[in-house]
């Protein structure tokens, strides 16, 4: 637990859920004066860009409290969006038969960078199906992935 996401996953996660959200992920990303900490809730009934405002206020007070970044930085609160990042192995069994994009640490098996069908979560491991073979991943191993929209 020593990432600074999963440190602000933990303080923000309640007041959050006291808003009725699901809070999906955090993302900090470093770029000097212009970093910027992404929030991302979700909600079986949506999010709207009020709801947004809604938990902007609340996750900015803590964090004016706890100031648990020592630089500058922006506060963007969202939906994951259709192309939803994957933050926890729990988000992947919600989309199993769906496609995602996924980057690793360090290649395995020639593969860094895939799409591939999510086919199985098993403990921390997650198995793709890529063009019909089987491609198992520990998620201590994914850099970043996301859910890849399909349109019929």
């Amino acid at each position: 637990m020593a990432r600074m996401e999963d440190r602000l996953y933990d303080m923000l996660e309640p007041a959050v859920a006291a808003l009725d959200f699901d809070l999906w992920g955090v993302e900090f990303v470093r770029a000097g004066k212009h970093s910027t900490l992404r929030v991302y809730i979700d909600s079986e009934q949506g999010v709207t860009v009020d709801d947004c405002a809604d938990v902007s206020h609340q996750v900015s007070a803590i964090l004016d409290v706890e100031d648990p970044i020592n630089s500058e930085y922006y506060l963007e609160v969202s939906s994951p969006g259709m192309e939803r990042p994957f933050f926890k192995v729990e988000q992947y069994a919600l989309y199993l038969g769906e496609v995602a994009a996924v980057e690793l640490t360090m290649a395995q098996q020639g593969k860094r960078k895939f799409k591939g069908v999510i086919a199985a979560v098993e403990g921390d491991y997650i198995e793709f199906n890529i063009d019909g073979e089987a491609f198992k991943v520990a998620h201590s191993a994914i850099k970043k992935a996301h859910l890849v929209p399909q349109f019929n």
